[in-house]
């Protein structure tokens, strides 16, 4: 076949101008488009990558099937066994302000409690390491007191503390304290051997030790305990209210139970699990603000 020469020069001449102008007019009219049908496109899976959209089309699809009495049929239930997501709304609405001040006083056990409770974990899984000798055998003696019933604890928290909210923060307390003492020791226990041993060329003492190695590696662990205390507290301080206490959700569960009021009593039943989740966010997001820093949040 014979070249064409002629044809070629002005693409040579031009420095390649040509082509230049060629593809930026196929940018404007080709590329262009698709890149805006990528973006929306982008925006749509954004949202879905989030976790948001799926959980939230679940959760409404649970509801309208819920509303529509499917559950009622396949369990053979009555409205007053499950009241419909409507009359618990119903409810809600009608008893706002009575539920909102009773979530506030439950919450602030809860929080009382957890505080006391992991601290005190805190400081038994510091003993622990720091002595293992005799600070070993209180993990035990935690790990027991977490396995009493939170329906035996509550008379004798009552009797020690009266039927305040002193009561249910002992609750708390007791039963939040295992989870922070197993994992902060945890945490103080696995350190580097590596990072150990260069403490110890650097004469570093045992309190040295503790301050930049094993406090340090420890707080992912903390934080873990933190965030199933949140929820964990809510539990033990709502079974408290159920059997002696004037205030709070779990008071106003167990009387809205006894006098069939199931709407009312449901209606405690989802601002409890909103407290409780709106707990566990706050502990994570203090988890990402104190230790951003750590190896384990780079990912």
């Amino acid at each position: 076949m014979e070249s064409h020469p002629a044809r070629e020069i002005p693409y040579a001449a031009s420095g390649g101008k040509e082509a230049d102008s060629l593809s930026k007019t196929s940018s404007n009219n080709i590329v262009a488009p698709e890149n805006e049908r990528n973006g929306s496109l982008g925006i749509s899976l954004k949202w879905l990558n989030r976790g948001v959209a799926l959980p939230l089309l679940a959760g409404i699809l649970f509801l309208l099937l819920w509303e529509k009495q499917v559950f009622h049929g396949i369990f053979g239930l009555k409205k007053y066994q499950l009241p419909l997501p409507s009359a618990i709304a119903e409810a809600m609405r009608d008893n706002i302000s009575l539920l909102l001040s009773y979530t506030g006083y439950t919450l602030a056990e809860a929080v009382i409690g957890m505080l006391i409770g992991s601290a005190c974990g805190f400081l038994i899984a510091l003993a622990a390491t720091a002595w293992p000798r005799w600070g070993g055998s209180s993990l035990s003696l935690v790990a027991a007191l977490n396995a009493v019933p939170i329906v035996a604890l509550a008379p004798i928290m009552n009797l020690w503390f009266g039927d305040g909210i002193g009561s249910r923060a002992a609750i708390v307390t007791a039963t939040t304290m295992a989870a922070m003492a197993i994992n902060a020791y945890k945490g103080m226990s696995a350190v580097d051997p590596l990072a150990l041993d260069l403490m110890h060329s650097y004469a570093a003492g045992k309190p040295a030790v503790f301050r930049y190695l094993r406090i340090q590696n420890s707080l992912p662990y903390v934080f873990t305990a933190l965030k199933i205390n949140a929820t964990a507290s809510m539990i033990g301080a709502i079974v408290g209210e159920f059997f002696f206490s004037s205030r709070g959700l779990g008071y106003l569960l167990s009387n809205s139970i006894k006098v069939a009021k199931m709407p009312l009593g449901w209606s405690c039943i989802v601002l409890a699990a909103i407290a409780g989740v709106i707990f566990y966010l706050a502990v994570e997001r203090l988890e990402k603000v104190f230790i951003k820093w750590h190896p384990s949040r780079r990912a």
